[in-house]
């Protein structure tokens, strides 16, 4: 299992995020700060596939994650 977590700040304030990559399958969960439960996205909504994609993407620029994990997120985006 593979795990990568990322923060971001926005509007409605500080979102940290967390996706697991298992059994060929990725699951997204969302905490805001002072949250103490994680939601989890399921099916996951396409702009945060797409956020996911640009820090898997960032990863594998910096050899930290292979490029398979990149390519199965495009084919849940519809790209080939």
């Amino acid at each position: 299992m593979q795990k990568h977590q990322w923060r971001e700040e926005g509007d409605d304030g500080k979102f940290l995020y967390r996706a697991t990559y298992h059994a060929s399958e990725w699951k997204l969960y969302s905490q805001s700060k002072g949250d103490e439960e994680w939601q989890h996205h399921d099916p996951i909504p396409d702009e945060l596939l797409h956020k996911l994609r640009e820090v898997m993407w960032n990863k594998y620029q910096r050899g930290r994650c292979p490029h398979k994990l990149v390519t199965k997120i495009d084919k849940m985006l519809g790209k080939d």
